[in-house]
């Protein structure tokens, strides 16, 4: 918990085009931290020192380095969409006006139950994670919000019928 509580203030209003200091090596500890906070961003900083075999204080300030670094972007909980009223989920995928992600990017982390917004490459341009309580819900976030974008040119919408949450981690073991 006291890990959530040093990046809390860090990651408002920090947009991730914004320039960063070139990354840093991470050593065998610092991964060995990700790993635990990523199986449990409530660790404390004490319980995280032990596992890892260093003082409080080293932890404490290798995590605040990680944080510093954009490394850690911040703490949250895995929720089970469909258990928290929100059963109808969807990726969208965008094609929009050449140049001008900044301002999808803007009206599109508005909408709501828009989860994840990633800028690809291939057959279309954006890719658009929504959860939603239901499917009309969904339709009308598609057929109004998002048509109504000027710079959307078309949508294609992918219903999701079952998820499973990996709960993936860094790849740190490679490193």
């Amino acid at each position: 918990m006291a890990a959530e509580q040093m990046a809390e203030g860090r990651e408002q209003g920090v947009p991730d085009d914004q320039a960063a200091p070139p990354p840093r090596p991470l050593d065998a500890i610092d991964r060995d931290i990700l790993r635990i906070l990523q199986t449990d961003g409530r660790a404390s900083i004490r319980s995280v020192a032990e596992r890892v075999h260093v003082s409080r204080a080293n932890a404490y300030a290798r995590i605040n380095r990680l944080i510093d670094d954009g490394v850690i972007r911040g703490f949250s909980a895995r929720v089970n969409h469909e258990r928290a009223g929100q059963g109808a989920s969807a990726y969208i995928t965008l094609k929009i006006v050449q140049n001008s992600w900044r301002t999808v990017r803007e009206q599109l982390q508005a909408l709501p139950g828009a989860a994840h917004i990633a800028l690809v490459s291939g057959d279309f341009d954006v890719l658009l994670l929504v959860h939603t309580p239901d499917n009309r819900t969904l339709r009308e976030l598609v057929l109004t919000k998002l048509q109504a974008i000027p710079e959307v040119l078309s949508t294609r919408t992918l219903l999701v019928f079952e998820e499973t949450d990996l709960n993936r981690r860094l790849a740190v073991d490679e490193a």
